[in-house]
């Protein structure tokens, strides 16, 4: 298996030693355990203060990060049901493509990639198609983006509508206020900003998409139904990854040991040291604009003269791991992942400073 040096990938990301540690521990089975069940309530809790919310529920799931986004979506929805798509990039466009192959009804109110959401152009459509959800990615980590979403759940409340985001790649590196934001479906994966393998997958639900999911009932592996009540009853649908759990559990205490506002500080550093190596170097940045940034990824055209193969060639050469695009942006625009474990300034200084090197030495020298 290769092994990079200088690990700067937008996910999985490197994953510390300390909760590497956690998986070598022998655990019992999670279901039959009181020790387990008191570990799951306190991630949970960990999660809602990780996440900004009071209000709604967490749940921790065994799988990777998709397994939230298409449960969520499956548990709320029912054939012919109206969603209204936010799509800023691949991802929101993706979403808005699961929603149909659950046979609803689904309109894509569709941006720039480079660019970030307009909310009076969502607001206009959400009041002509009245969904009852509305979908957005927080970060579009193929083009290294951060929308707002406090505009839009005031939308969704306007319109009665819930509200669904994927903050997969944001959460853990960037605030993202569940609360104030009225998100109802909250996405997280475990192996971005939380820096762990991608084992789980985690979902914060308010008391109104908690109603929806009463209503529609869905049952499978995927459903959020089960989690509910199923852990303070002590009843599991499925034999939970207790390694993982107790692996998310030291993330989650050496995020509160650093410090919420300075785990976000030095993602923000990262990043804008990543941003202005990057112009330094000649490397236009995708999007132009900083303000659309995300803090947890960087996205850049490929430079002049240079094939996307060629480069990633030469850089993991130099022990250096960044990594590619999709759909339209697939081999135009490449991407450096300063999340979680990666968000630190000395890692993107030595990666700048192999980057300068390769592009020093000359695409024909890589060819």
């Amino acid at each position: 298996m290769p092994t990079y040096s200088i690990p700067l990938v937008p996910g999985p990301v490197e994953v510390p030693a300390a909760v590497r540690a956690a998986y070598g521990t022998a655990y019992a089975s999670a279901d039959l355990e009181e020790a387990f069940f008191v570990l799951y309530e306190r991630c949970a809790g960990d999660l809602q203060a990780l996440l900004g919310s009071r209000r709604a529920q967490v749940t921790i799931q065994t799988g990777e990060g998709m397994l939230a986004l298409w449960g969520a979506l499956k548990s709320v929805l029912r054939p012919g049901d109206r969603v209204l798509a936010v799509a800023t990039g691949l991802f929101g466009q993706g979403i808005g493509e699961m929603a149909r192959q659950i046979g609803a009804e689904v309109e894509v109110v569709g941006f720039p990639y480079d660019s970030i959401l307009e909310p009076e152009r969502v607001r206009a459509v959400a009041r002509r198609l009245r969904p009852r959800l509305i979908t957005a990615v927080h970060c579009e980590t193929p083009c290294g983006t951060l929308n707002p979403l406090a505009e839009l759940g005031a939308i969704c409340r306007e319109v009665d509508a819930l509200f669904y985001v994927d903050f997969v790649a944001s959460a853990g590196g960037v605030a993202v206020e569940v609360d104030r934001c009225g998100i109802d479906l909250g996405l997280l994966g475990s192996q971005k900003a939380l820096s762990l393998p991608p084992d789980l997958a985690m979902v914060s639900v308010s008391e109104r998409a908690w109603q929806a999911v009463a209503e529609v009932g869905y049952v499978g592996y995927d459903a959020l139904a089960p989690w509910r009540a199923g852990p303070a009853q002590r009843l599991l649908p499925y034999t939970h990854n207790w390694a993982a759990l107790a692996a998310l559990a030291v993330s989650l205490e050496a995020l509160q040991a650093e410090g919420l506002e300075q785990v976000y500080a030095r993602h923000a550093a990262a990043a804008a040291l990543c941003r202005r190596s990057l112009k330094e170097l000649g490397i236009r940045l995708f999007p132009a604009h900083d303000a659309y940034s995300a803090p947890t990824v960087t996205a850049a055209y490929v430079p002049a003269g240079w094939q996307w193969p060629m480069l990633n060639r030469a850089l993991r050469s130099h022990g250096m791991a960044v990594g590619g695009n999709y759909g339209e942006l697939a081999g135009k625009v490449f991407r450096i992942g300063h999340m979680g474990s990666q968000a630190q300034e000395a890692l993107v200084k030595q990666g700048m400073a192999v980057l300068r090197r390769v592009l020093e030495a000359g695409a024909l020298h890589y060819s």
